[in-house]
């Protein structure tokens, strides 16, 4: 090591405490539970890693070149010595946190100066230090610091407060969108196992907050074992047990009689004259109230080899919701809570090995009891029914690291995990309401009923609905499940400047799926203009539509992938990363067929890191690489298996009061057919397209981190992200059809062969088989791009501003971002509509869909703006608050395509334009809105705060109170885009009505108590 380097490491001891919960780049490791110490000495000096706590003790020899490093440590504070030749010995303590490298730097000047007995600390639980040795950009906050900070107790709200995130539509639950990503690109990862549901994509398992030590968030540049992620990574590791005895128990309680009302809806559509100011949804009653309560012991059962912790906690929330105005059956009283447990068990089985085991159930019923109500009043009468709706499953993770020698470790994890998705219903008379999974006998119990005819045919007859219909949607098969087994193994060798990483893993999902209709079907009235295309001229009628989607099947998606990386440090002051991951991604249907399979998917990975003054208080990085998505299992339980989907037009001459549902039916039409017949297989070579690519991404990244002093640091970071490829489902059969009947062909329409709808990647030339005639005979063709639909486009682009400080009593963190999220698709959902079929939206149905699609995306948000922090007033009083800022998203005109051979395009109002007349277009051709140029939504800003009281006279016991929101600000986040009638072309008063406002004020309450 040249004498100028060890002279500035002189200088870093006090360099690097500091900077509590900065946002910077984490250390990409091959084992994701862990992290790492590294640092400078003398060559031919030993480091000796210890922790007290838990008995761990490693030795690592100093390299030729000066250099040490130790990974695969698990996240806690370790003690460091550097033993010399001489027999003196030089201490520092250092914090080791998930994912990142922690650098703990000796250095012997000239004069042979020594550290006897005294210890240095370079890192506390309060710092996240600027790390050299990668290229990743993460966030990681510990439980310690969550704590302190007014922050709901969840893994999204956690990985929210980071750069670049922003919460997705209400539509998919509390996800985030990461970086321009749909909510459905992104993998949830406990101590190493991938708890992400990968049936939508859109459910994590819900692991105890109490229980979680560390939060890693990553937002991009992860490296080569991290993959099936466009969007972001979040990581946690739980909390583990040491040779100090610990317990201790808490409740928090969040009371409805402090929390502030809803705010109303009102219809607001300024192409409907006349209905602006209608009230359309009253909130004032409705009530949300929470709970839980949370206990912990955690100890050695033999010291310094066995460690044990276990959580048990159960939470409960009560809501009533008092629903619309015009409904009869949405007037809901629900109820949430079951106990959930952790046990986390550590064996150090010696020096070099350590065996773990986590144990995770997060299984919970929400039930939901329905209530007639008058419509038009605030009242609440009989019972209608109870829904009974199962979540989560259970978690076990069994980990094995090893030590082979001083510069080669490995891992090996095994995980398996069940996810229930069940939902029964129960009527008021004690009536089972279920479906089973046969797609020939749907669900019982009564119809759904939608009614969009316009006020004044309201008026005459009054809304058409049912009072008896429990839950206005589908319910999913009763035994409805996912399993999951996964195995990986992964490898860190140290050879000279490299450090080289490898692995393999392997992931098989399974899920047993199916929906069907309460009812086993929706009925929607709407109603026709008459001969001369005008609303209210005395000529109009009413049409009723029959939807029956029924669906059931057992698919599958086997996954593996390889992988290898190298962190090559060129010079003192310069890393060079290279990672290159092969990806396979299988998908089987109904039958146990694979219908997609794509092998080797390669994924290039590059980046450095500069340590510019090369004492690890300036950093520039940079990297760019390629992610890989697969499709989810859900993909095959409509597309591409047995499954049925009707649509059918009628006259009707009444209404049962009692379902809603019409009586006296004329057909108009023929029924329509989606997907296949009725209760046929679908041939598995016909599903996709045979040169399938995965939906892909290129993402380039260059930063900067500085530390001004001691205590602060500033940095800077550019994203670009590409989206490269996607995979969508296609509807239009008509170029297949148009080449059969030229190739002198008499097609059969539907039929298992020929499907309507197949995967393909949008504006990509496809392979197509097809059963063309139904005779077994397969015939191929390939459909040019265009016909189909232009090639998916989805760009992000980002600056990222941020600044961290710490101080003894107060830190805090503040980002500022400004984006661009452009395209003609989210991703995997569908915002615009609240569609979460994943990977298979709408979007590229048939290409009209597409026409003025692209512009500002879903989850575009200009500016955002974040500062969270916390001061330590003395030792018995803290207080810390939580700000956010952030810009609207835009909002579209969905209507008609008109014309469309001669009428309206059958998506009816889909599309990207919106008619100017009163009968919504169909007088003339419907003018284009293109995406995002309707308006945007207003800016939103909330303030949360919270004070902290730990009394002297109770040591271990403290008290807490939330307040979030504390103004009240109440903006809309998410209206109604659907402006007509999607059978008529008419003006829906609905349009712009709110659908989402930010959550109301609130207060929460905590007591605890640790010993």
């Amino acid at each position: 090591m040249k004498r100028s380097s060890l002279n500035r490491n002189l200088r870093r001891s006090a360099l690097t405490v500091a900077l509590g919960l900065c946002f910077t780049s984490g250390v990409v490791n091959a084992q994701q539970a862990s992290g790492a110490l590294f640092g400078q000495a003398a060559s031919g000096e030993t480091v000796v890693i210890e922790n007290p706590a838990t008995g761990f003790r490693r030795e690592v020899p100093v390299s030729a070149d000066g250099t040490y490093r130790a990974s695969a440590i698990q996240p806690g504070t370790y003690r460091v010595t550097l033993k010399r030749a001489d027999g003196t010995t030089v201490v520092r303590e250092a914090t080791v946190n998930i994912g990142t490298g922690t650098p703990v730097n000796f250095a012997a000047d000239a004069a042979g100066a020594t550290e006897l007995g005294g210890v240095t600390v370079v890192g506390t639980r309060a710092v996240n230090p600027i790390d050299v040795s990668s290229v990743t950009s993460a966030s990681i906050l510990t439980a310690e610091q969550i704590a302190k900070i007014p922050v709901l107790r969840d893994a999204t709200s956690v990985a929210l407060l980071a750069p670049g995130t922003v919460r997705g539509d209400a539509a998919f639950g509390n996800l985030a969108s990461f970086g321009g990503s749909s909510v459905a690109e992104n993998q949830y990862y406990l101590n190493g196992f991938n708890i992400t549901n990968s049936f939508r994509s859109l459910n994590f398992a819900q692991v105890p907050f109490e229980a979680i030590a560390e939060q890693e968030t990553k937002t991009g540049g992860y490296g080569a074992e991290f993959g099936r992620s466009l969007g972001g990574v979040v990581n946690q590791v739980s909390k583990r047990g040491t040779n100090e005895f610990h317990a201790g128990g808490n409740i928090f309680w969040s009371p409805d009689s402090l929390r502030s009302d809803v705010e109303n809806t009102y219809l607001s559509n300024p192409l409907v004259p006349g209905d602006l100011g209608d009230l359309r949804s009253d909130n004032s009653k409705d009530t949300l109230g929470a709970m839980s309560a949370s206990a912990w012991a955690s100890g050695a059962l033999i010291k310094d080899k066995l460690f044990a912790y276990g959580l048990i906690s159960y939470s409960k929330v009560d809501q009533d919701y008092w629903g619309s105005v015009l409904s009869r059956t949405n007037n809901k009283e629900s109820e949430k809570g079951d106990p959930t447990w952790l046990v986390k068990l550590d064996w150090n089985i010696n020096e070099d090995h350590h065996l773990e085991f986590t144990g995770l159930s997060d299984k919970r019923t929400t039930t939901t009891k329905t209530y007639l109500n008058t419509p038009g009043e605030l009242d609440r009468g009989d019972l209608v029914g109870t829904s009974y709706a199962e979540s989560g499953g259970e978690n076990y993770i069994f980990r094995y690291t090893g030590y082979l020698t001083d510069t080669f470790s490995m891992s090996a994890l095994y995980g398996t995990s069940e996810y229930s998705r069940s939902r029964r219903l129960v009527t008021a008379d004690g009536t089972e309401v279920e479906y089973g999974g046969d797609i020939n006998q749907p669900a019982t119990g009564c119809p759904i009923i939608t009614d969009v005819r316009p006020g004044y045919r309201q008026a005459i007859t009054g809304a058409y609905a049912s009072s008896c219909n429990i839950t206005g949607g589908s319910i999913d098969r009763i035994d409805s499940k996912d399993t999951r087994d996964q195995f990986r193994l992964d490898f860190d060798w140290e050879i000279g400047d490299h450090r080289i990483g490898f692995g393999y893993d392997t992931d098989e999902y399974e899920s047993v799926a199916g929906t069907s209709y309460e009812g086993g079907r929706v009925w929607r009235y709407s109603t026709n203009n008459g001969p001369d295309g005008l609303a209210n001229t005395g000529d109009e009628f009413d049409i009723v539509r029959e939807q029956i989607v029924t669906q059931g099947s057992t698919v599958r998606v086997d996954q593996h992938a390889y992988y290898i990386e190298d962190n090559w440090q060129v010079s003192d002051t310069f890393l060079a990363y290279v990672g290159l991951r092969w990806d396979t991604f299988e998908n089987f249907n109904g039958e146990g067929e694979a219908y997609v399979k794509i092998e080797n998917q390669f994924a290039p990975r590059f980046g450095f890191s500069w340590d510019v003054n090369g004492d690890s208080s300036w950093k520039v990085y940079g990297n760019a690489g390629r992610y890989a998505l697969p499709l989810t299992s859900s993909v095959a339980v409509r597309g591409a298996s047995i499954s049925l989907f009707t649509r059918q037009n009628f006259d009707f001459t009444g209404v049962d009061p009692v379902t809603g549902a019409p009586i006296g039916l004329t057909p108009r039409g023929s029924l329509s057919y989606i997907n296949g017949e009725f209760g046929e297989p679908k041939n598995a070579a016909t599903i996709a397209s045979k040169n399938l690519d995965p939906m892909y991404q290129d993402e380039f990244i260059l930063g900067t981190q500085y530390q001004l002093t001691e205590h602060q640091s500033i940095g800077a970071k550019g994203t670009y992200r590409k989206l490269k490829a996607a995979i969508d489902d296609n509807c239009d059969y008509t170029p297949i059809y148009d080449m059969a009947l030229a190739d002198g062909f008499d097609p059969v329409l539907p039929s298992a062969g020929f499907p309507y709808c197949r995967m393909f990647n949008p504006g990509a030339d496809a392979v197509f088989v097809t059963d063309i005639e139904d005779n077994g005979t397969l015939t191929e063709y390939t459909i040019p791009g265009e016909l189909l639909s232009p090639a998916a486009k989805r760009n992000y682009q980002a600056l990222e501003l941020f600044w961290d400080g710490s101080w003894d009593k107060w830190f805090a963190s503040a980002s500022y971002t400004m984006a661009w999220n452009k395209g003609n698709t989210e991703g995997g959902v569908k915002s615009d509509i609240g569609q979460s079929d994943t990977s298979v939206t709408q979007d590229f149905d048939y290409k009209e869909l597409m026409v003025d699609s692209y512009g500002y995306l879903p989850n575009d948000r200009r500016h955002s703006l974040k500062v969270f922090g916390n001061y330590r007033i003395n030792d018995e009083w803290s207080a810390g608050g939580n700000l956010l800022v952030q810009s609207g998203r835009p909002i579209n005109c969905l209507g008609v395509y008109y014309p469309y051979h001669g009428g309206i395009h059958p998506y009816g109002s889909s599309f990207f334009r919106c008619g100017t007349t009163e009968a919504g277009g169909v007088n003339g051709p419907s003018e284009a809105v293109p995406r995002g140029t309707a308006g945007r939504l207003p800016w939103t800003n909330s303030i949360d705060l919270n004070v902290a009281y730990f009394p002297k006279w109770a040591s271990g016991l403290a008290f807490k109170i939330d307040v979030f929101n504390v103004f009240n600000s109440q903006k809309v986040t998410s209206v109604t885009e659907v402006a007509e009638d999607g059978a008529t072309g008419v003006p829906l008063n609905t349009y712009l009505l709110p659908r989402t406002f930010q959550s109301p004020r609130s207060v929460r309450f905590m007591i605890q108590y640790d010993f």
